[in-house]
């Protein structure tokens, strides 16, 4: 009888041409480049993409005990509500079952020659509910303290200030949580990408702000951060460094009046980081856009904060917002359908300092923009090919006369 045997069968895998190599590592390379991008320090929805670890010093956390339990999440916060209003209960009532059994209230229910601390209070059911009509100054009147019991006296002074402090702390608390203003930045909208293109002949980066309340934020104001790794001269390496960007903050429009939609803008200069970005080198950026609405809510009086941002992907190069406000009979009207949408506009591609040092050598009028005078130079490079083209169709004809009388001198 024949047995299979196994044998062990190499496979070699067919080795790439040089080129491929590098072209498949060069795919591997965009996708880990890619995949970095997304990373973002903020969110679109405005909360920070960071987490605090290794943190040994958690004793600082209870001694801000009250901002901590606002902060907690509404699940948790509701537990601890109704925890701390329970334990508090069942200790006042076990202290006032004691004081029953102490004295000997307990074995002399229905005597009528007995004066207890507490009347009609006959176990720890009883004592438990006296201690929630204590705390809460329900009063039913059925169970009331006597003047014959010094002990119990005190524990109602001492129950009735703690339940004060108790009510005024948790019910602080929930109000603080209730009226947070968070949920009013859930109306405060971005744009979701960011453009750049030429405005009054400068390179600008801009992009939307609005309001969808009628109720207005008071004094608000915008900020923008850049936030991008950097290495000194010294080769100290700064991850996630920030720079500020000007949007107005010398002139004073980063002060708004956000009663409907608003373009934000910030001028690409000298001091700008992005003076020295082309359309190409933006693509190959890893940086983010970091922009900050503040303001104080109409309704309330509290401060409200609205944050978003926007990564190299998200920076349309050559693009402009569409315009969103119409005058109708006796109002303006926002379409906030058109909130988000951009369209082309000639931008060219190089970078500010470029831009500048081409309108310097052109001696372009700063009221000039670049785009007209690329238009102008595209209509004398038409009118110069028109002037060609006639040229020569007035040399053809030309030829064909010469032609013509050589013919009739032969003849």
């Amino acid at each position: 009888m024949e047995q299979d045997v196994e044998s062990p069968i190499t496979i070699r895998q067919p080795k790439l041409p040089k080129q491929a190599r590098e072209d498949f590592c060069n795919q591997g390379a965009d996708k880990e480049r890619a995949k970095r991008k997304i990373q973002r320090y903020v969110r679109k929805d405005g909360k920070c993409n960071v987490h605090n670890g290794n943190v040994r010093e958690t004793y600082r956390y209870f001694t801000d005990i009250f901002t901590t339990l606002v902060d907690l999440k509404w699940r948790f916060n509701l537990f601890i509500f109704v925890l701390v209003y329970t334990v508090t209960w069942l200790f006042f009532g076990m202290i006032w079952w004691l004081i029953a059994y102490v004295r000997g209230d307990l074995e002399h229910i229905g005597d009528n020659q007995w004066t207890p601390c507490v009347n009609n209070l006959n176990g720890f059911v009883s004592a438990f509910l006296f201690s929630i009509e204590t705390e809460t100054t329900i009063g039913y009147g059925y169970r009331v303290i006597t003047d014959k019991c010094p002990e119990g006296i005190v524990l109602l002074l001492v129950q009735s200030v703690l339940g004060s402090i108790v009510n005024a702390f948790m019910v602080g608390c929930m109000f603080v949580k209730i009226s947070q203003p968070k949920k009013r930045a859930e109306t405060l909208v971005f744009s979701t990408h960011a453009v750049i293109s030429i405005r009054d002949g400068k390179l600008c980066l801009m992009f939307r702000v609005g309001d969808l309340r009628n109720s207005h934020i008071v004094e608000a104001s915008i900020k923008a951060k850049l936030i991008k790794s950097k290495q000194t001269k010294e080769g100290e390496f700064i991850p996630l460094n920030q720079t500020d960007l000007n949007v107005g903050y010398d002139t004073g429009d980063d002060r708004l009046f956000l009663v409907s939609p608003l373009i934000i803008c910030h001028e690409i200069n000298e001091h700008s980081p992005f003076w020295d970005i082309s359309k190409s080198h933006l693509a190959k950026e890893e940086l983010e856009i970091v922009v900050i609405l503040e303001g104080m809510v109409e309704a309330t009086g509290m401060t409200c904060q609205a944050r978003s941002s926007y990564v190299a992907s998200e920076i349309q190069w050559g693009y402009r917002f569409s315009p969103v406000l119409t005058l109708e009979d006796g109002f303006y009207e926002v379409d906030y359908n058109s909130f988000h949408e951009t369209y082309e506009t000639n931008t060219p591609p190089c970078s500010a300092r470029e831009l500048a040092e081409m309108t310097t050598r052109a001696g372009m009028p700063v009221s000039w923009s670049f785009t007209s005078k690329l238009n102008e130079q595209a209509e004398l490079e038409t009118e110069e090919e028109e002037k060609r083209s006639h040229s020569n169709r007035d040399q053809t004809a030309q030829n064909g006369d010469v032609a013509n009388v050589e013919n009739e001198s032969k003849v």
